[in-house]
C-alpha cells in the first residue's frame, strides 16, 4: 500500500501553513464542536495513540496514550478562554468553513464571533438520563432548522448509550430530519478509548456498527447520513453500507489524527479504492487543539495514494455536495 514517508508527514502542516486564507482553495471541516474551553485537555502526540493493556487489579483506568513526554510534532491546547478565538483565526487563515455542533446557544456564539458563512450550525437531540422529553426536543429542533438557520442534525451520539440508530425510540428525530430535508451526522465507531467499561459503561462498540443504519435508511429512504469517524474500525461493514446506499457519506474526523498514520492511510485508502471517493469528507473532530486543523489538512494533502482531484473532493467538493452548498469550488 502506498503510504506517507515520515519526512513528508512531519512536513505536512508546516508546508500547508505558508499562505493566507484568501490565497487558498476552500476547505470544509464537517465535524467541529462549539466548545468554550477544554480544561481536561493535555498536549497531544498525533497519530501516536496506543491502547495500552491494563490489569483490573490495579484499580487504574487504561490509558488512551495521547499525551507523551517526547514526540514530534506535538499539539497543545489553547490557553484558557482563547480556544474559540484561536480556532476561528485558524479557520480564517486556512480558508476553512466549519460545521460546528453543539447546543444552539453555544453554536450561535461561534457564528456571531466568525465572519458570515464561516460557521455552518448544527445541533441534535440528546438521549439518556436527565435529558428533556422527546416532545420538547422535537420542538426545539424544528425551530432550529426552520427558523434559526441550523443546517445539520448532529452530533448524534447514540453509541455512547449503547443504542442503535435504527432503534424506534429515536425514530421521531430522524423522521423530522427527513421531513425537513436536513442531513444527520451520527457518531459510529471509534470512542471507547480503552476504558469504556470504566468511564462510559453504557458505551458499546457493537452499537457503532455501520450496518445498524440499514433499518433506519429503509424507513427513511430520503435521509442523508454522515457516518462520523467513517465507522472506524469496521471497514468491511462500512463499505457494505456505502455500496447499498448512495446518499450515505463518511467523515474521517478523529481517526485522521488519533491512530497510527499507516492505519489511518490504510483505512481511507480502502474506502477510496473501493470506489467511494466522492463520499469521503474531511473533518477534525475539533475539540481542544487549535493546531489540529492545519495538521489534519496536511495529512490529506500529503497522501500519495490520492490524486489532486481526490484530495480536492475530500477537502471540499464532497462536503459541498452533501450539504448542498451553492459555491462548489473545484481545483486548487
Amino acid at each position: 500500500m502506498a503510504a506517507l514517508t515520515a519526512l513528508s508527514w512531519l512536513g505536512a502542516p508546516a508546508a500547508f501553513a505558508q499562505n493566507t486564507g484568501s490565497e487558498r482553495a476552500p476547505v470544509i471541516d464537517v465535524h467541529m464542536h462549539a466548545m468554550e474551553d477544554a480544561p481536561w485537555a493535555q498536549p497531544v502526540c498525533p497519530n501516536q495513540s496506543k491502547f495500552l493493556a491494563s490489569d483490573p487489579r490495579d484499580g487504574k483506568e487504561a490509558s488512551f496514550g495521547w499525551s507523551q513526554e517526547d514526540c514530534t510534532p506535538k499539539l497543545y491546547p489553547a490557553k484558557k478562554g482563547e480556544y474559540r478565538k484561536d480556532v476561528l483565526a485558524e479557520m480564517e487563515r486556512l480558508n476553512v468553513i466549519g460545521v460546528v455542533f453543539g447546543q444552539p446557544e453555544e453554536v450561535k456564539k461561534w457564528q456571531e464571533a466568525a465572519p458570515p458563512g464561516r460557521v455552518i450550525p448544527g445541533t441534535a437531540f440528546q438521549t439518556g438520563s436527565g435529558t428533556p422529553p422527546a416532545s420538547e426536543q422535537l420542538k426545539m429542533l424544528n425551530i432550529a432548522f426552520t427558523r434559526d438557520g441550523f443546517k445539520v442534525m448532529g452530533e448524534i451520539g447514540l453509541q455512547y448509550q449503547g443504542t442503535s440508530p435504527s432503534d424506534m425510540s429515536v425514530d421521531s428525530y430522524f423522521a423530522l430530519a427527513e421531513k425537513l430535508d436536513v442531513p444527520v451526522a451520527i457518531h459510529m465507531g471509534t470512542g471507547g478509548s480503552g476504558r469504556a467499561n470504566v468511564a462510559m459503561p453504557a458505551f458499546r462498540g457493537s452499537a457503532g456498527n455501520p450496518l445498524l443504519l440499514e433499518e433506519l435508511l429503509a424507513r427513511h429512504p430520503r435521509l442523508r447520513v454522515q457516518v462520523m469517524h467513517a465507522g472506524y474500525p469496521m471497514i468491511d461493514n462500512m463499505l457494505t453500507l456505502l455500496q447499498a446506499n448512495s446518499h450515505v457519506y463518511v467523515d474521517i474526523a478523529g481517526l485522521i489524527w488519533s491512530y497510527p498514520l499507516k492505519e489511518v492511510n490504510r483505512y481511507i485508502q480502502r474506502i477510496v479504492e473501493a470506489g467511494f471517493e466522492d463520499r469521503v469528507m474531511f473533518g477534525t473532530d475539533q475539540l481542544a487543539w487549535p493546531g489540529l486543523m492545519a495538521y489534519s489538512i496536511g495529512i490529506v494533502q500529503n497522501a500519495d495514494y490520492l490524486t489532486s482531484e481526490q484530495k480536492r473532493d475530500i477537502l471540499y467538493n464532497n462536503a459541498a455536495r452533501f450539504l448542498r452548498l451553492d459555491h462548489i469550488a473545484k481545483g486548487g
